[in-house]
Parts: structure tokens; C-alpha cells; sequence
């Protein structure tokens, strides 16, 4: 393997453990439950990241400081070996630490919201919103000659 996907691999595998303890983890699983289902159709690696990130979420209220570099070598090992096995082609591994960086630097800015559209063209304005609650609207009324 050339240093160029040593270094995609190893880059994809710490962004993937970096964001197990994230809010954006829903996201970052579905991405990568996607990347794989042609290589693991019976989605046991996903049972696998799953299994890893519990350890990680439980690695932080015990203190178990290795356990993510840990994590995140083991994520780089199967990567490489989906490569070598041509399971998956570099422009799929590369594009999916992209998606997986942006998800990322999503996550490092508190207060940030990425939203995408999917399924169709949308001829207006989209408004995405949790809960609207109290909506008052106050319609103008014309001015009415008076006379």
C-alpha cells in the first residue's frame, strides 16, 4: 500500500473514533453502514463500530486514555485491509473521510447545523424546525378611507 492510502486510511480511522463520542455519530454510522454494505451485507462491521463506541463512551467515565488510539488502529487495520482485498476502491475510501471530515468540523463548532434535501426538486423556500410552539401571526389590514 502506497503512503498516500496509508495516510487515507489512517486519517478515515481516527475521524470514525473521533466521532463515536459525538452528536453527529447517528450521521457518521449511516455513512459508513453505506460504505460498506456492498463489502458486509450482513452488517457485522457496523456491530463492531457499534460494540467499539459503547467502549468508548464507556472508556470516558472510567478514564481509560488509550483506548481510542487503540480503537482508531484497529478501525485503520480493517480499512487498509478492505483496500488490499479490493473490497472497496480508494475514490470510495476517500470520499467517505471527506464526508466523514465534514461531519467532523460540523461537530467542532458548537451551535453549527448542517441539513441537506433529499428526493426532489423543492421549488420554494424549506424550513426545517424542531418544535414551534406559540405562533402568533398578525395580518396587515389596509388603510380604510374614512370619509
Amino acid at each position: 500500500m502506497d503512503s498516500e492510502l496509508a495516510a487515507l486510511t489512517a486519517s478515515g480511522a481516527t475521524t470514525l473514533v473521533s466521532l463515536m463520542v459525538t452528536d453527529s455519530w447517528t450521521h457518521a454510522r449511516e455513512l459508513v453502514r453505506r460504505f460498506l454494505s456492498r463489502s458486509d451485507p450482513s452488517n457485522s462491521t457496523i456491530t463492531n463500530l457499534d460494540a467499539a463506541r459503547a467502549r468508548l463512551l464507556d472508556a470516558q467515565s472510567t478514564g481509560h486514555p488509550h483506548l481510542a488510539r487503540d480503537t482508531a488502529e484497529q478501525w485503520d487495520a480493517y480499512l487498509r485491509h478492505l483496500l488490499e482485498a479490493r473490497a472497496v476502491a480508494s475514490a470510495e475510501l476517500r470520499a467517505l473521510v471527506t464526508e466523514l471530515q465534514h461531519l467532523q468540523s460540523d461537530a467542532a463548532r458548537p451551535g453549527s447545523v448542517r441539513n441537506s434535501i433529499n428526493g426532489g426538486v423543492q421549488h420554494g423556500p424549506v424550513i426545517q424546525s424542531g418544535r414551534i410552539t406559540g405562533l402568533t401571526i398578525h395580518a396587515h389590514q389596509p388603510d380604510t378611507p374614512q370619509g
